[in-house]
């Protein structure tokens, strides 16, 4: 046998028994994955990967301003310079910083395929592009820099990266975070940035804040696919201990839908929200799996009519169905409803901590209060540099003279540092500074422009001493920063929030209810005298609710959309201004719902209208809740309700022609971000709301001069749920535009007006009665106008409005001439006649709208 190679020599052997190896190497492994891979830091709440994404991208300037560049660069220059491990890892992380239906606020901002809730793959990183969105380029990397956090090495030493990105916002809760690590797991729920905001500000301004007061503020997640939380008790556990079950359940509604022509009506469901990381395809595939294997009864067919602009998938049910007993089934079967595993789990230290959310809310304060402190530091060394500079540059200003002359008899740079230090008094950075500035620095203007920076700046250090002296300044600035953050970033709540007695159409309503179980037993104890004393300040505030819920007021609409709310009408009950078009009289309570364009509503009390006695009022769009980066969406019908009948209809009608019905009881308890109407399609927009009872009938009048009259009832105008389009109601042709909808009944008249000025009075009756989808009958004519070929030609009908006995309507031109005509004063025709010209136009001058005068008062017998 051969002789065996040494090839260590005996002293380099360590016996070590395969356990103790065993345990050490792989705890190293286990502690490596933690830290280094699985888990967010709970200061900047990101993983280590996705701090290097966002670093690597800031270095290479692909902020929000700048264009576009490849994925596949910025992956690169993560793998070669911090993050030596998979380019598909390092994508996959980037993909989900881009993706809005996995992140509530994405760090990244997108150009090109980067997958859908379908679980459709991204695109390759060769095809797709990627840049810094605005809220992580301010709130995550404005201020980075070696002064505000620290430095470390990369892997191969030839990089510094930053241990912690300096985070303005708990990205940790804003986002959330899911990871496996090796024995532990974390999986924390996005939340809305303006309740973190406020929940922020509030533990600042009273650090003992209750878990009940702060849960107030923060009162769940918010995930970004919407849905509803049904229950409050997994997310009270998740709050308080850092970990709990949340349910979650998708929107679902309840539809009546005629699939085709000639086709019955049938119930749907309608899903329009799934649960957060639900896969909508997967989600259908189950549901058509239990449906073929008899597993799911009631369910016809399933169509996913989902498109760009939201989600949408339709559930047709068998004649004999009960939807709600089918819907039941969907939730106890399907993903419809499923829990979300709350763990709050993060890197506190390098270490691993289960946290609540108040700890996770003071470890950010705590390090974003660390962070200031070192950016003020270092500012203010920084500042104190450049003033001590500019000092001794206006010293040496001021003794021009004798600096020129020190200059212009030194022998070399040297000697005259020298002699300017000891002359002048010249610190070595301040003579080093002087012989360095230019000479176009001795004009008058440049010894102004260092008189002021030098004023500025030693304003600018008493300001950082403050801050970093006084620990309240400090709090106050931080405070100031997270409002602005706030303005800028804050959208609506997404997930409703729903208790076990609520419907999924009405959101939680905050307020300071609070469990027996989280009071203490002397509370139940109070004396007698704390008792009466807290009773009647209840009874006080009751009584001061009551009477202003009572108060009375009018509220005006003028022409160009502005409100207004009065003590009293104006002159003639609001006819007094030439520029009011409706007047109502409501109290404080009532809802004031007003329909947008883009096919949304939204509900605000009438007492949140301010009170205006000369004013025209304000803008009735400035009602409704924006994002803040453009104009609100115009308004285009008002209603003040104090209730929702059962048998009253919103009646909404497009631009194009589209028609839809739907219960005025969907918009009883408005959110704050409003609810959708109407589903449009690209290009139309909601023309006219009105409201019907059954008996009602419809009118659409064309420019052409058409008019179509539907029967109000389940046939022709269905009653359909809010996110759908609904049908075309009238065929336009050729640069023809819908002008006028009316609801009426078979004895009321309607006006008709043409650009000329032509009008008349026409019954409801004479018209035919038609179909949905009809061209309609002919009610105007225009061939006797005006001798003039031309002008003929170019008439058409402008408006058509309800022609009430003793009623009002106001005409408006192009020269905005305003006239106001007493409907009993135009003649009665038929559908064939041309009408009387009721105005007198100047040349050039059209009329453009007709508006009927309407006052809502509830002693007018009129209206």
């Amino acid at each position: 046998m051969a002789k065996q190679l040494r090839l260590f020599q005996s002293e380099q052997i360590i016996p070590t028994a395969l356990h103790t190896e065993m345990e050490r190497s792989y705890l190293e492994y286990a502690m490596s994955v933690i830290v280094g891979r699985a888990l967010p830091d709970v200061r900047d709440g990101l993983k280590p990967v996705h701090r290097r994404i966002l670093y690597a991208m800031h270095e290479l300037g692909l902020t929000p301003d700048r264009p576009y560049r490849k994925c596949a660069r910025v992956v690169g220059d993560v793998l070669g310079k911090y993050h030596p491990h998979g380019d598909q890892a390092v994508y996959d992380a980037l993909v989900r910083m881009v993706q809005d239906f996995s992140c509530r606020y994405p760090l990244l901002a997108g150009h090109g395929n980067f997958g859908s809730v379908d679980n459709d793959p991204p695109a390759a990183m060769r095809y797709t592009e990627t840049r810094l969105s605005a809220i992580s380029h301010e709130s995550l990397l404005a201020e980075i820099s070696e002064s505000t956090v620290d430095f470390i090495p990369n892997f191969d030493n030839s990089q510094a990266e930053p241990v912690v990105l300096p985070a303005q916002l708990p990205i940790l809760l804003l986002n959330g975070c899911s990871g496996i690590a090796v024995g532990m797991a974390t999986n924390i729920p996005p939340h809305n940035l303006g309740e973190i905001v406020d929940g922020l500000i509030a533990l600042i301004d009273h650090p003992e804040l209750s878990d009940e007061k702060l849960m107030q503020k923060i009162p769940a997640p918010d995930f970004p696919t919407g849905g509803v939380i049904v229950d409050r008790e997994g997310i009270e556990s998740a709050y308080r201990m850092g970990k709990g079950s949340i349910p979650m359940r998708g929107v679902a509604t309840i539809e009546k839908i005629q699939p085709g022509k000639r086709k019955r009506i049938r119930d749907c469901i309608i899903v329009t929200e799934l649960p957060y990381q639900v896969n909508k395809a997967g989600w259908i595939e189950k549901v058509a799996d239990l449906v073929n294997h008899g597993k799911l009864e009631g369910i016809s067919d399933i169509r996913d009519e989902s498109d760009r602009t939201g989600m949408r998938v339709v559930l047709e049910l068998k004649t004999d169905a009960q939807p709600s007993k089918v819907l039941a089934h969907l939730y106890h079967q399907t993903p419809l409803q499923t829990n979300f595993g709350a763990i709050f789990l993060a890197l506190v230290d390098g270490t691993p901590q289960q946290l609540s959310l108040r700890e996770v809310l003071q470890e950010f304060l705590s390090f974003r209060e660390q962070t200031l402190t070192r950016q003020y530091t270092h500012e203010l060394e920084q500042t104190r540099k450049r003033c001590h500079i500019l000092e001794g540059l206006l010293l040496a200003l001021a003794n021009l003279d004798r600096a020129i002359s020190i200059l212009r008899n030194a022998a070399d740079g040297t000697t005259a540092k020298a002699q300017l230090q000891e002359q002048l008094d010249l610190q070595p950075t301040q003579a080093d500074a002087l012989l360095a500035m230019p000479m176009r620095r001795l004009t008058g203007l440049e010894q102004q422009n260092l008189q002021t920076e030098f004023d500025q700046l030693t304003q600018r250090i008493q300001e950082l001493e403050q801050l970093l002296n006084q620990r309240s300044e400090l709090l106050k600035s931080l405070k100031k920063e997270l409002r602005s953050l706030k303005r800028r970033y804050d959208n609506p709540r997404r997930t409703r929030i729903q208790i076990a007695n609520e419907t999924a159409s009405e959101p939680k309503q905050r307020g300071s209810s609070r469990s027996q179980s989280g009071e203490s037993g002397g509370s139940s104890r109070r004396s007698k005298s704390a008792q009466k004393a807290k009773s009647s300040v209840i009874e006080q505030q009751a009584i001061e609710e009551l009477s202003l819920s009572l108060e009375t007021s009018y509220l005006e609409i003028s022409y160009g959309g502005y409100i207004r709310r009065v003590p009293e009408l104006s002159p003639d009950g609001g006819e007094g201004m030439s520029s009011t078009l409706s007047s109502y009289q409501a109290r404080a309570d009532a809802d004031l719902l007003l329909l947008t364009v883009d096919g949304k509503g939204y509900g605000v009390k009438v007492g949140q209208v301010p009170t205006s006695s000369k004013s025209q009022g304000i803008p009735l769009n400035s009602l409704v809740p924006h994002s803040g980066t453009g104009q609100p969406p115009d308004v285009v019908a008002q209603f003040v309700l104090t209730e929702y009948g059962d048998n009253l209809d919103l009646v909404l009608v497009t631009e194009e022609g589209r028609i839809k019905r739907l219960p005025l009881a969907e918009f009883a308890n408005l959110r704050a971000s409003g609810l959708t109407a109407l589903k449009l399609k690209e290009g139309d927009r909601l023309n006219y709301v009105y409201l019907s009872q059954p008996g009602s009938q419809l009118l659409l009048g064309t420019s052409g001069g058409r008019i179509l009259r539907l029967d109000m009832n389940s046939e022709q105008v269905p009653v359909l749920g809010r996110t759908a389009q609904g049908y075309q109601a009238l065929r336009l042709r050729k640069q023809e535009q819908l002008v006028g909808c009316v609801v009426a009944r078979p004895q009321d008249r309607v006006l008709l007006m043409s650009e000329m000025g032509f009008g008349k009075r026409v019954p409801v009756e004479v018209i035919r009665q038609g179909n949905r989808g009809d061209i309609g009958t002919q009610a105007l004519q225009f061939t006797q106008h005006s001798d003039n070929a031309m002008d003929r030609s170019r008439d058409r009908m402008v408006g058509m409005v309800l022609a009430p006995a003793g009623g009002k309507v106001q005409v408006v031109s192009s020269s905005q001439r305003f006239w106001r005509l007493e409907v009993d004063k135009v003649q009665e025709m038929g559908k064939d006649g041309t009408g009387d010209r009721l105005l007198k136009l100047q040349s050039q001058e059209r009329l453009k709208t007709v508006h009927l005068l309407q006052r809502f008062l509830p002693d007018d017998k009129s209206q």
